[in-house]
């Protein structure tokens, strides 16, 4: 596995409890990486709007895409309850709002198809919205059931997990070079060691792999801010607020009565130039969330940046890499990281085992070239 990051600590977690022996090898410190920039908004909602996703891949394909995220949200609930892991997990709802993506009209339309597909949702005009949230001038679909977490916790969680079943951790050790063949991979590393495996899993994150086909993948950069404590201010049930935009604000709640609010996403990953916008990105984030909620205090206490991989369809790319045998990788994380983390630890573990998931198809790297 490469990759000790949220999806490398549960796909060892899947793999090892499946009875293989892993190794789990990062070239950073564990948890160290895109994991800890997380604002953990654990939703089944799919950036990508189902009547919009419908149109690009189809009704019937959209609407096994958006069951699939649900079904792999709630086994990640139910694990995280197997193992008893302390990650500050609370159960949300889930507002989205009208936008420059999905105005009024459109937003009913998904209300309808989200409603047709199986999910249980509500349908708020404004004057709904303003009376329960405080939000002005915005209608508003309201989902249930979604999670917020500890992001850097539920990681140690899972990778606890892994390692309790002798799942092996070094790091840093950096994989230089992959050679597959018909009875395995070989990774050398930087420092001229040589790993011998069954299989290799690349877990690496907004970080592309090597050799492995990034078509219909981009890198992203994303900012966030944590306000100050937030006394008798937040809206009722704090349940996360999104919006049908692009860029589209995103916030949530965290468990010292702060708001985690992000977005101002560009389509870029230098560090460097990411991390100076950081001033900037501050100020508008704290514009943007007191014009969205009039009465909190917008003010940051902290703030911070990272960066993430998605993709055109705002779905991940999970299984086998074309021309090397052995070898399986899990790009395009989207706004739903940690949702298709989980995802990712269902398939691979059935690919592993030699019995391809149903849904498979959905996420293959041939499905990205189509």
């Amino acid at each position: 596995m490469v990759g000790a990051g949220i999806t490398g600590a549960m796909v060892a977690d899947a793999l090892s409890e499946a009875g293989f022996r892993v190794l789990v090898v990062d070239r950073r410190r564990p948890i160290s990486g895109s994991t800890t920039a997380s604002t953990a908004l654990l939703q089944y909602e799919i950036d990508m709007p189902l009547i919009h996703l419908a149109r690009r891949v189809g009704q019937q394909r959209a609407r096994r895409l958006w069951r699939r995220s649900k079904l792999a949200l709630d086994a990640l609930k139910a694990r995280v309850r197997h193992l008893g892991i302390d990650a500050d997990c609370v159960q949300r709802d889930s507002l989205y709002l009208e936008g420059d993506v999905l105005g009024r009209r459109a937003l009913r339309e998904e209300a309808a198809a989200r409603q047709h597909a199986g999910f249980e949702v509500t349908l708020l005009d404004a004057e709904q919205v303003a009376q329960r949230f405080g939000i002005a001038g915005r209608s508003g679909l309201l989902g249930y059931d979604n999670l917020s977490a500890d992001p850097r916790r539920l990681a140690h969680g899972f990778l606890a997990a892994g390692l309790t079943r002798g799942t092996r951790l070094a790091s840093p050790v950096d994989i230089a070079e992959v050679r597959p063949g018909r009875g395995g991979v070989i990774a050398r590393t930087s420092a001229g060691r040589a790993v011998q495996a069954r299989h290799l899993v690349f877990a690496t994150g907004y970080e592309l792999p090597k050799r492995v086909p990034t078509t219909g993948h981009t890198i992203a950069s994303t900012w966030v801010i944590a306000t100050r404590l937030q006394p008798g201010r937040l809206w009722p049930g704090r349940c996360f607020i999104w919006e049908a935009s692009d860029p589209y604000l995103y916030l949530r709640v965290g468990p010292d009565d702060r708001i985690i609010c992000g977005g101002e996403d560009e389509d870029f990953a230098d560090e460097r130039s990411r991390d100076a916008l950081l001033p900037r990105k501050t100020a508008t984030l704290e514009r943007k969330l007191h014009a969205l909620l009039p009465t909190v205090d917008a003010r940051a206490a902290y703030a911070w940046c990272g960066s993430f991989g998605g993709s055109t369809a705002g779905t991940p790319t999970i299984g086998p890499v074309p021309g090397m045998p052995h070898c399986y990788a899990v790009l395009g994380y989207g706004g739903n990281g940690i949702t298709f983390a989980a995802l990712a630890a269902q398939l691979l573990r059935a690919h592993v085992m030699g019995t391809p998931d149903p849904d498979s198809d959905l996420f293959s790297f041939c499905r990205t070239r189509r």
